[in-house]
């Protein structure tokens, strides 16, 4: 048993990297305060390990699928927990850490350097534009685009979350981006 528990641990650190991403777009920002987005994977992981059965159960649906399932779980867990209770309040704390040395600050610190007050606010308008633009879609394209590209799923992944044929999946993608760039052409900007 011990060994079927550490194989199956080895195959979900294959996908520590793609929960990383997705844990870091889905944790809300109060609870960035109280937790890492490294505590969540790890505990998804945990969980995962704990719940052997579930991945045993259902072999034909990816594993990434029931761990992308366990994540948001977890996720929706240390919500009720720190921000549903009545014992300190998540709002009103300050994370105190600070890592100045790491990759991500000295990338965001020459950014800053190299961009001027008003290219940097066109950028904000760019994305608040496709912010719009993506929430004006039907909820099924939304959906297609989000899978593929923040969650860096692949077609057979997005079939199996959504309980679609890959087929079906493939077809939706293609329209879902048809119709974003429709939307996007409406702007000048975007013209081809």
């Amino acid at each position: 048993m011990q060994n079927q528990e550490n194989n199956w641990a080895d195959s979900f650190m294959k996908y520590q990297d793609r929960l990383t991403i997705l844990a870091a777009r889905n944790l809300p920002p109060i609870l960035r305060r109280r937790f890492s987005v490294e505590d969540v994977v790890q505990e998804t992981l945990m969980a995962a390990c704990a719940r052997i059965d579930f991945f045993e159960n259902c072999p034909e649906v990816p594993v990434y699928i029931k761990l992308r399932t366990i994540l948001f779980q977890t996720i929706a867990d240390y919500e009720r927990k720190n921000l549903q209770c009545q014992k300190r309040d998540a709002f009103k704390e300050q994370n105190l850490e600070t890592n100045q040395t790491s990759a991500e600050a000295q990338w965001e610190r020459f950014a800053d350097s190299i961009t001027s007050p008003l290219s940097r606010l066109a950028r904000e308008d760019r994305h608040e534009m496709l912010r719009n633009i993506l929430d004006s879609l039907p909820e099924n394209d939304r959906q297609i685009l989000t899978l593929r590209h923040f969650d860096d799923m692949s077609n057979r992944e997005c079939a199996e979350a959504l309980g679609i044929e890959p087929k079906a999946a493939s077809i939706r993608y293609v329209r879902a981006l048809q119709r974003l760039k429709e939307k996007l052409i409406e702007y000048s900007e975007f013209r081809p």
